[in-house]
């Protein structure tokens, strides 16, 4: 049974998926810490919080794909958290963590199940996907539960620990949002742009500027570590304080 609001969400899907695709990239290009760079992680947060519960919705109600459910609530809450991370400069948690945490691990526990289910089946599917595909986000939501749990038991995280949060959970969730383009759509592309790797470089770019930015962050963390060390020694200079910042 199709429901009545199908059409207008699946436009509202296609649209806010495609402002957040564009958003993404331009805030990845955009210097970081500059009003530009916030204006566009703000219209890429709320796109795909749109983008991910959307789909979510509809591979749960109207067109049922287990694996579509998944994706879409660890994409919602890798976007959610990131966007706390950025927020939240004391590093303090509260509420908003705790929930943050059960809802993954509901998540990660239900992908569990669910797979087991298809790993159990005659075809070793459920809604066309392997049960291997329901592992991978399980385990993936299962591992974002333990780090919220070293979150929480050390009482938040600030510096470069927080900023490396928001760094890595923001581009998992644009990767997670770039492969359900491509090659979640390739059906829409011409079979010559899918016999060549091109579509492949915002992927390979999405990683790269990820694993560079993370580098970046532990660098200035060890500098700033060191720093801290030479002026408890009673040996800090001011070259070591800038270096630091």
């Amino acid at each position: 049974m199709t429901l009545p609001l199908s059409q207008p969400l699946v436009a509202f899907h296609v649209s806010t998926a495609a402002v957040s695709l564009l958003s993404g990239f331009l805030a990845m290009g955009l210097r970081k810490g500059s009003g530009w760079h916030a204006a566009a992680g703000n219209i890429f947060v709320v796109s795909m919080l749109c983008m991910s519960s959307s789909a979510a919705f509809m591979a749960a109600f109207m067109k049922p794909v287990a694996v579509n459910v998944l994706a879409g609530l660890l994409t919602f809450y890798l976007t959610a958290t990131a966007w706390w991370a950025a927020r939240r400069r004391d590093g303090a948690t509260g509420i908003f963590d705790a929930a943050a945490l059960l809802f993954i691990l509901a998540v990660g526990a239900g992908g569990m199940m669910v797979g087991l289910a298809a790993a159990n089946s005659p075809t070793g599917r459920i809604h066309q996907a392997p049960a291997a595909a329901y592992f991978v986000f399980a385990s993936l939501a299962l591992l974002c539960a333990v780090s919220d749990v070293r979150m929480l038991m050390r009482g938040g995280v600030v510096g470069a620990k927080r900023i490396a949060r928001h760094l890595w959970r923001i581009s998992f969730a644009l990767l997670i949002a770039t492969l359900s383009f491509y090659p979640g759509q390739a059906k829409l592309f011409p079979k010559s742009v899918r016999a060549s790797s091109l579509m492949y470089l915002p992927h390979m770019f999405l990683v790269g500027s990820m694993l560079y930015w993370i580098y970046r962050v532990s660098i200035r963390r060890r500098i700033a570590i060191r720093a801290r060390q030479h002026d408890t020694a009673g040996i800090g200079t001011l070259e070591t304080i800038a270096r630091a910042r």
